[in-house]
């Protein structure tokens, strides 16, 4: 794989924002808070984190990436297409009849996503299984990433698998939870508190990492770290801004399942364009 610095990362990373962008207004609709703050999640696994070949999706070695929270798909597609999945300009057909890239993803659609996601709360178990498949054939150095939002651990599922995995020492997965602190109906610990979150999981028999989930930086040392730890299953809680880089959709739960219109797109692109002000650009 190829060896991006951070700034290089970081820069692509505002690049997949404004194409988020760019999507949802085109296609009218679809989920606009989550996808912008989970970018420099995706970012890091696509172009620093996983092992794969965007030439041979298929590739027998390549680790697994399972998307729980399949709402947050956006930041997935443009993500694709920036690693070479993709033709960028399949990107404008999100949501339409007929088009691969649907509200949420479809593996049968797209031979290179893992599964199919749409009810929240499954991914972990489905993680589990493919780990544990790995393990039983000898397949030990293959790794299986699980991206799961906060919201959906209001889920009884998530739990089962949380018990289930240290259970059965399942060391070659890593999952990461989004930890934006919203959810469709408002704030999480409005709706269903998780607080102690990291506790929480340490009592399940985890090993817990809280990071910053916009440092791309920090993003990929703890899947680096989590490579590194084996007595436990790993559960890194990544806090995240939803609608990140975008100031008036930032932290407001409202947008979890809106897109912007024209008006909003303008003004979203001019400031990821200029990082909120800080250069300035004579193509706005």
């Amino acid at each position: 794989m190829k060896q991006y610095s951070i700034e290089r990362l970081e820069i692509i990373a505002n690049d997949i924002r404004q194409d988020i962008i760019r999507m949802l207004e085109h296609a009218g609709s679809g989920h606009s808070a989550g996808p912008l703050g989970e970018v420099e999640i995706y970012t890091a696994l696509y172009f620093s984190v996983l092992k794969h070949d965007p030439s041979k999706p298929d590739w027998s070695e390549r680790d697994i990436l399972i998307q729980s929270n399949g709402h947050c798909v956006p930041v997935r597609y443009v993500t694709l297409a920036h690693a070479g999945y993709i033709d960028k300009k399949e990107l404008m057909t999100l949501r339409q009849f007929g088009s691969r890239l649907q509200g949420h993803p479809e593996r049968l659609r797209l031979p290179f996503l893992e599964s199919t996601s749409g009810p929240l709360g499954s991914g972990l178990s489905q993680a589990a299984g493919i780990a544990l498949a790995f393990r039983l054939n000898a397949q030990l150095k293959r790794y299986v990433y699980v991206v799961m939002g906060d919201g959906e651990l209001d889920e009884g599922n998530v739990w089962e698998a949380a018990m289930f995995i240290p259970k059965h020492k399942i060391h070659n997965l890593i999952a990461i939870i989004d930890r934006n602190n919203i959810q469709i109906d408002g704030f999480t610990e409005n709706v269903m508190p998780l607080e102690d979150l990291k506790a929480k999981w340490q009592a399940f028999g985890w090993h817990v990492l809280e990071i910053d989930g916009n440092n791309i930086e920090a993003v990929i040392d703890a899947f680096e770290m989590s490579k590194a730890i084996i007595e436990k299953p790993i559960i890194i809680i990544a806090h995240t801004i939803p609608g990140k880089g975008v100031d008036f959709m930032e932290e407001d739960f409202k947008w979890h399942g809106v897109a912007p219109n024209h008006e909003q797109a303008k003004l979203a692109l001019s400031e990821l364009r200029t990082l909120k002000g800080k250069i300035t650009s004579e193509h706005l």
